[in-house]
C-alpha cells in the first residue's frame, strides 16, 4: 500500500528533510531506513512510500533536517512518532505530521513516569477501524493518568454533538499518544470542529485550549487519512516526588553478607514504597575489581561499564552448597562479617568469590546449559566475552598492566570464537565470568522489575569516567586519551583540585561512528534502571584534563577549549615572559614561607638554583609523579610536609602550556592564591584578573555550547530513562543553556547555590525540571554540615531558617525535620533525601557518631568506601513511628 506522508518545516537553500524509519520491534541499536523528501516552495515536504503492512503493522519514525550526508538538525527521537497500519480496508495511508523538538515536559515521556509513576492500563489497544473510510487523529496527552478516559465531543453525530456521554473515546496506542478513528462518512462536510476532554473519578475536564478545527481531504474507500494534532493539556498538577538516595553497599539486612546486595535493595525498595516514596537512588554499581583489595571499593572507578560487581550477588537466592561442612563454614563467616560495622571490602569479596565459585563447580553445568543463559549470553556476549578473557587475565598475571600479559596488551577479537565455544578449553577458563554476570544480571532485573510492580523509579549513576586500567580501555582503546588524567578544578571539596586518574575521552573518534560505545552503555543501564544520574555533566562540555605526571588536579586545564596565543596575552597589556610565566615560580622567601625550618634541606636536596635568585626543580623531582614516588612509604610529619611542599613548588605557575598545543597557554586556576601572582605588581594582578575572568567564564561559552550539542541530544535521546546531571562546580553560562533545550533535570542544594550572589540557596526558587537534595555521597551529611562551620550554620539559622537566638548543636531531630520538609516543599519535580538525613529526624534511630555517616571524601584520592547503614533492613521496617512520619512528610507536601 502507499504511505503519502506530509509535514510543514521551514528549511533554507541546500538543506532537505529526510524521512527515518524504524521497526518497533527491531534491535534498538539498528540504523533506520532513511527516505528523502521533496518540497516545491521549502516549507511543505512529502514523499510516498510503498509499504507491506503485513511485514511491519506498526512503524515508528521522526525527521531530520541534512545538508548532503550532514545533519543538520534532527526532531525528538526519544518518543518518535508512530503509526499503525491496522485499518481492515486500509489501501493508502495519508500522513499529516508536524515536526517534533524535544517538549518542555519531556520526563512525562520517559519511563520512569510511563513505568512506574504513573502507570496507564494497555489491555485496551486501539480497535482495528472497520471503516471504509477512516479520519484517524492522533494527539499526546502525557499528563492522563491511569483510568483517565480521553474522549473527542464536537459537533455533529460522529462526535456525540457535543454531549459527552455521547462522545467517541480515544485509545492509548503507545505511550501517552492517543488515536481516535472516526468514520468520515459520518462526518458531515469537509471540516469539522472538536475539543479533547477526560473522563475520571474528578469528573469532566476539558483540555485547556480554544476548540480544534480540522478541514478533510477529498478521500475515497480504502483511503486512511492520519492527523497528528497538538498535544492535549489538562489542568492536572505535575509530577513531584520524594525518594531516598542510598548506596547498594551500604544496605544491612540480617541476612546479607557484610554489604548490601541485589536483594537487600529489593527490600529496600519495599521500605520506600512502603512509606509512599517513588525513588530510590544509587550509586554505580558495575565492577570495579582491579586489585581484589580495598582500594577497588571506589564505585565510580569500573573497569567495565557494562559487568556489574560479583560483591552485589544475593548468595540467598542460590542453592545451598552440597558439603554442609562448607556452608556451616561459610554461615560463621558471613556471620562475622556482617555484624562488622562497616563493610570489609576484603573480606566480603573473597568470601563470595568463593561461595560463587563453589556454586559454579556444584551447578554451573546444569544453570549455563538453560535456555535463560543462552538468551543471555546471546545478548551480551559483545561485552561478555572480552570482560570474561580481561578477568582471567587479570588473576593469572596478578595485575592490571596490560603490557605485562605476555601476547595480550589488547583485546584479539580473533579469540571471541573459542572463547564462546563451550566445547574448547578456552571457554573452560573464562565460564566462571558468564556465569557470576548471568547470575547478577538476573538478579538486578528482577530488582528492577520489583520496583516498577511497586511503584518506584530506581534511579542509577553513570559515572563521567572509567579505569584506566580497565577491560574498556583494554578492549577498545581507540576511544581513550592515555596520556592525560580526568579530575576536577579546585572547588568545594578540593582546593587542589580532583584527579580522578581515568583516561579522557576521544570524542573525535566517539563520534565518528555515532558515539555508539556510548549508546550500548545507556541501553544496557535502561535494563536495570528508568532514572539516571549523569556524573559530572560538565565533562561533556569540557573535562579537566590533567598531565599524566601531575598528582594534583590544580595543574590541569580545561579540554578541549580555546588555549591563549602570546599575543592575545599581549594584548590584555601582560607583557610576555615565558619563563616566569610558565615555570615553578621557586624564591627564597617562598621556600622560607612553605618549608620554614626545612627550607635549607629543601634547598640542598630538591632544587638546583638558575639566575636572580630563582631556583628550579631537580630532574629527578621535577613532576609530582617523581615527588610521589621518591616518598612513597614515607610517612613522617616532616616527609609529608616536605613532599607536600614540593608538590605546591610544582604547581606555582602563572600559565599552563596546552597539552596538545605548546603555542597555546591556559590561565592556572585558583592562581591568586599562590606565590607567582603574589609577586606581580598590583597593574598585572589587576590585568590578569580581567584576563583569568574572561578565560573561564566567556571566552569558551559557544565553543563548549557546540561541543555539548554534539554527544548530549545522541545520549540523552538513546534511551527513555529519565535523564538527571550533576551539574555543580565551576558551571559556565553555556550549561544550563543546553539543559534547558534538552530537557535534562539538574541538581539543586540549597547549600551550593547556583548564584555566585547567594550564601544559600532560595528553596522556592528552585526549579521545576530539577532533582533537589541536602547532601550527597560527596559530601558532609546533613548533621556533619551543621557542626562543620558554626558561623555559617549560625547564619543559616537565623536567615533561612527564621529562628532567633543561637542555633543547637549537635543538630536536634526535630530541626533536621524541619530542614527536610522545606526541602520536600520547594518546587523541584524530584526532591531525594541520603538515607543518613532521613534518619537525622530521629534521635532514637540516628547514628550516635555523626562523623561515622560520612560516604566519601573527594579530597582524598584513597579514601575507602565503606559506609553501612547501622540499622538493619529488617529493623527499619518495623520502626512505625518513623516510618508514619516519612509517609507524613510526603503526603503533606504532595511528594507521595
Amino acid at each position: 500500500m502507499d504511505l503519502h506522508f506530509y509535514i510543514d518545516h521551514q528549511t533554507i537553500y541546500g538543506e532537505e528533510l529526510v524521512l527515518n524509519m524504524v521497526n518497533p520491534s527491531a534491535d534498538s541499536m539498528a540504523e533506520p531506513t532513511r527516505f528523502r523528501m521533496h518540497t516545491h516552495d521549502g516549507r511543505r515536504w512529502e514523499c510516498v512510500l510503498q509499504w507491506d503492512e503485513t511485514s511491519c503493522p506498526e512503524l515508528d519514525y521522526f525527521y531530520t533536517v541534512v545538508r548532503g550526508n550532514d545533519v543538520v538538525k534532527s526532531g525528538w527521537t526519544m518518543k518518535k512518532h508512530r503509526l499503525d497500519l491496522n485499518a481492515k480496508q486500509a489501501t493508502g495511508y495519508r500522513i499529516f505530521d508536524h515536526w517534533m523538538d524535544i517538549p518542555g515536559n519531556a520526563y512525562l515521556y520517559s519511563s520512569a513516569v510511563t513505568d512506574c509513576i504513573a502507570v496507564h492500563d494497555h489491555t485496551t489497544r486501539n480497535r482495528a477501524s472497520s471503516f471504509a473510510q477512516t479520519v484517524r487523529l492522533k494527539v499526546r496527552a502525557p499528563r492522563l493518568r491511569n483510568g483517565d478516559k480521553l474522549i473527542g465531543p464536537g459537533g455533529g453525530k460522529a462526535f456525540g454533538n457535543w454531549n459527552p456521554d455521547k462522545a467517541p473515546r480515544a485509545f492509548e496506542h503507545t505511550h501517552h499518544e492517543w488515536v481516535l478513528d472516526i468514520d468520515r462518512k459520518k462526518i458531515e462536510g469537509d471540516t469539522f470542529e472538536f475539543k479533547y476532554a477526560l473522563k475520571s473519578d474528578d469528573g469532566l475536564q476539558w483540555e485547556l485550549r480554544n476548540n480544534r478545527f480540522v478541514t478533510l481531504p477529498e478521500m475515497n474507500d480504502g483511503d486512511v487519512v492520519v492527523y497528528e494534532l497538538d498535544e492535549a493539556d489538562f489542568p492536572i498538577a505535575p509530577v513531584r516526588c520524594g525518594g531516598t538516595l542510598v548506596p547498594v553497599f551500604s544496605l544491612r539486612s540480617e541476612g546479607s553478607c557484610g554489604v548490601g546486595d541485589f536483594g537487600d535493595l529489593k527490600r529496600m525498595i519495599e521500605w520506600a514504597a512502603g512509606t509512599g516514596q517513588r525513588v530510590l537512588q544509587v550509586l554505580p554499581i558495575n565492577d570495579t575489581t582491579l586489585t581484589h583489595t580495598w582500594t577497588d571499593s571506589y564505585p565510580y572507578s569500573c573497569i567495565s561499564i557494562f559487568a556489574l560487581h560479583p560483591q552485589y550477588a544475593d548468595l540467598r537466592q542460590l542453592p545451598r552448597l552440597k558439603n554442609k561442612e562448607a556452608e556451616k563454614a561459610f554461615e560463621e563467616r558471613r556471620r562475622q562479617l556482617n555484624a562488622l560495622a562497616v563493610i570489609d571490602y576484603e573480606g566480603v569479596n573473597n568470601l563470595k568469590d568463593e561461595y560463587l565459585r563453589a556454586i559454579f563447580r556444584q551447578e554451573g553445568k546444569r544453570m549455563m546449559g538453560t535456555a535463560a543463559f543462552k538468551k543471555f549470553f546471546a545478548q551480551e556476549q559483545q561485552w561478555l566475552v572480552p570482560y570474561a578473557k580481561y578477568c582471567h587475565l587479570r588473576d593469572t598475571y596478578g595485575t592490571t598492566d596490560f603490557s605485562r600479559w605476555e601476547n595480550h596488551p589488547q583485546w584479539d577479537e580473533q579469540e571471541r570464537a573459542a572463547l564462546s565455544d563451550p566445547a574448547s578449553a578456552n571457554y573452560a577458563e573464562v565460564a566462571y565470568h558468564y556465569f557470576v554476570q548471568y547470575l547478577l544480571d538476573a538478579q538486578m532485573q528482577d530488582a528492577h522489575a520489583h520496583a516498577r510492580k511497586l511503584g518506584v523509579v530506581l534511579k542509577g549513576d553513570i559515572p563521567i569516567g572509567v579505569s584506566r586500567q580497565g577491560c574498556d580501555v583494554w578492549q577498545e582503546p581507540r576511544y581513550f586519551n592515555l596520556n592525560g588524567q580526568a579530575g576536577a578544578p579546585p572547588d568545594y571539596f578540593s582546593v587542589n583540585g580532583q584527579n580522578w586518574g581515568f583516561p579522557t575521552y576521544n570524542w573525535d573518534e566517539m563520534l565518528n561512528d555515532g558515539c555508539l560505545w556510548w549508546i550500548r552503555r545507556f541501553s544496557n543501564m535502561a535494563k536495570y534502571f528508568d532514572a539516571y544520574r549523569i556524573d559530572h555533566v560538565l565533562g561533556f562540555f569540557r573535562i579537566w584534563e590533567i598531565p599524566a605526571d601531575a598528582v594534583h588536579g590544580i595543574t590541569g586545564h580545561f579540554a578541549p577549549a580555546l588555549g591563549m596565543s602570546r599575543e592575545e596575552i599581549e594584548g590584555y597589556g601582560l607583557h610576555w615572559q615565558e619563563e616566569l610565566f610558565t615555570e615553578p615560580f621557586i624564591m627564597d622567601w617562598v621556600l622560607d614561607r612553605i618549608f620554614r625550618e626545612h627550607a635549607t634541606t629543601v634547598r640542598e636536596n630538591y632544587l638546583l638554583p638558575t639566575h636572580d635568585g630563582r631556583y628550579r626543580m631537580r630532574p629527578e623531582f621535577d613532576t609530582q609523579r617523581k615527588v610521589e614516588a621518591f616518598f612513597a612509604g614515607k610517612n613522617t610529619e616532616t616527609d609529608i610536609w616536605i613532599r607536600d611542599g614540593l608538590y605546591a613548588l610544582i604547581s606555582d605557575v602563572l600559565f599552563v602550556r596546552d597539552h596538545k598545543d605548546a603555542n597555546k597557554f591556559h590561565p592556572r586556576i585558583s592562581v591568586q592564591l599562590d606565590f607567582i601572582y603574589e609577586s606581580l605588581y598590583d597593574s598585572d594582578k589587576a590585568i590578569f584578573n580581567r584576563l583569568y575572568n574572561d578565560y573561564f567564564y566567556h571566552r569558551n561559552n559557544q565553543f563548549w555550547y557546540r561541543e555539548a550539542m554534539r554527544k548530549l541530544p545522541v545520549l540523552t535521546q538513546a534511551t527513555r530513562m529519565l535523564v538527571c546531571a550533576e551539574d555543580l562546580g565551576m558551571v559556565p553560562d553555556c550549561v544550563p543553556w543546553v539543559m534547558d533545550q534538552l530537557k535534562i533535570l539538574s541538581l539543586e542544594l540549597q547549600a551550593m547555590p547556583k548564584d555566585s550572589r547567594e550564601r544559600f540557596g532560595n528553596l522556592d526558587h528552585f526549579p521545576y525540571r530539577s532533582v533537589c537534595t541536602i547532601s550527597s555521597h560527596d559530601m558532609p551529611t546533613m548533621r556533619q554540615w551543621w557542626d562543620e562551620d558554626c558561623q555559617r550554620t549560625q547564619t543559616y539559622f537565623n536567615v533561612m531558617l527564621s529562628q532567633g537566638g543561637p542555633a543547637p548543636h549537635p543538630l536536634p531531630g526535630w530541626l533536621a525535620r524541619d530542614i527536610v520538609a522545606r526541602n520536600l516543599a520547594c518546587p523541584s519535580m524530584l526532591c531525594i533525601i541520603a538515607i543518613q538525613d532521613w534518619l537525622a529526624t530521629d534521635e532514637r534511630l540516628r547514628r550516635k557518631d555523626a562523623e561515622a555517616e560520612r560516604v566519601n571524601i573527594p579530597a582524598n584520592p584513597k579514601h575507602y568506601w565503606r559506609y553501612r547503614m547501622h540499622l538493619s533492613l529488617e529493623q527499619l521496617m518495623k520502626e512505625e513511628a518513623f516510618n508514619e512520619d516519612v509517609r507524613r512528610l510526603l503526603t503533606e507536601n504532595n511528594r507521595t
